[in-house]
C-alpha cells in the first residue's frame, strides 16, 4: 500500500486496508466522527494507524446497533490506548448483550408456550413478552425502597427536571457504566487515580439524581444492594464485578 514518509496514506488506500468505502470515510470526517490525521496541501485526506484504531472502535459499536451520535459521545476525549479501548468496547457490548439475552429468553419461552396454546393462552404469552420489552421503562417496583417523603421528593424531581436533562443523564450513566465495567474487567486498582476519577463521576451522577436529598440517597442505596423487590427477570445494568469495583473505589473517596 502506498504511503508517505509519515506512514500515512490517502483515503482510497486506507479504505481498502480498513474494508470500508471512501464515501464512508468522507461522511465520518464531515460529522466529526473520524477526522483524518492530516491533509495534503491539495486537500487529500491522510490516514494512519491511530485512525485505523478509532475506525475499529466505531465499527464495533455500529455492529451492536449504536447510533453515530452516541458513538461520537462515547469516543469523546483524548485517544485511549488500544487495550483500554478494546476493554471499553467489550464492556459496552456486554451491557447490550445482557439486555438482548433477556429479550431472547422471553421469545424462546413464548415460542415453547405457543406450540399448543389456545387463544387465551396465546394472549397471556404475548402479554408476558410485552411486559419484558417494557420492563426497562417500568420502574414502579423501585418505589418499595423509598420512604413516603422520599417518594414525594422523587416525584418532584421528575416533574421539574427537563426531558433533555434526563436524557443527558441516561447517556452519562450508560457511558460511565461501560467504563466501570472495562476498569473492573481490566483489573484496575480500585484506589488508583483513574478508579477514583470514575468514582467521583459516579458520585456526581448520584447527586444529580438525588438532588443531594439524604432520604432519596438512602432509598437508592437500598435499591442497589437489596434484591427483595427486584422482579424475577430484572438484571442490574452493571455486573457484580463492576459493583464490587465501584463500591471499593467509592470508599477510596472518603
Amino acid at each position: 500500500m502506498e504511503s508517505n514518509d509519515r506512514g500515512l496514506c490517502r483515503a482510497k488506500e486506507f479504505a481498502v486496508k480498513a474494508g470500508v468505502t471512501v464515501r464512508t470515510l468522507h461522511f465520518y470526517d464531515r460529522i466529526g466522527l473520524l477526522v483524518p490525521s492530516a491533509r495534503e496541501e491539495n486537500g487529500y485526506r491522510l490516514y494512519g494507524d491511530a485512525d485505523l484504531e478509532r475506525l475499529e472502535q466505531i465499527l464495533a459499536l455500529r455492529f451492536v446497533g449504536f447510533e453515530l451520535e452516541r458513538i461520537k459521545r462515547l469516543l469523546e476525549g483524548p485517544p485511549r490506548p488500544l487495550g483500554v479501548a478494546l476493554r471499553l468496547q467489550r464492556a459496552i457490548i456486554q451491557q447490550e448483550h445482557r439486555r438482548l439475552e433477556l429479550a431472547l429468553a422471553a421469545i424462546d419461552e413464548a415460542e415453547r408456550a405457543l406450540a399448543d396454546a389456545n387463544d387465551d393462552e396465546r394472549r397471556r404469552v404475548l402479554r408476558d413478552v410485552i411486559k419484558v420489552f417494557k420492563m426497562e421503562h417500568d420502574w414502579n417496583w423501585t418505589l418499595n425502597y423509598y420512604s413516603p417523603s422520599a417518594r414525594e421528593r422523587l416525584a418532584e424531581i421528575r416533574r421539574t427536571t427537563p426531558k433533555e436533562t434526563i436524557e443527558a443523564g441516561q447517556r452519562a450513566w450508560t457511558e460511565l457504566i461501560a467504563e466501570v465495567e472495562a476498569a473492573a474487567d481490566g483489573g484496575l486498582d480500585p484506589v488508583s487515580p483513574d478508579a477514583l476519577a470514575l468514582a467521583a463521576r459516579w458520585r456526581e451522577l448520584v447527586r444529580a439524581f438525588t438532588r443531594d436529598d439524604s432520604e432519596v440517597a438512602d432509598g437508592l442505596n437500598r435499591l442497589r444492594s437489596d434484591r427483595t423487590h427486584w422482579p424475577a427477570d430484572f438484571k442490574r445494568p452493571w455486573s457484580d464485578a463492576a459493583d464490587r469495583f465501584i463500591c471499593a473505589a467509592m470508599r477510596g473517596l472518603s
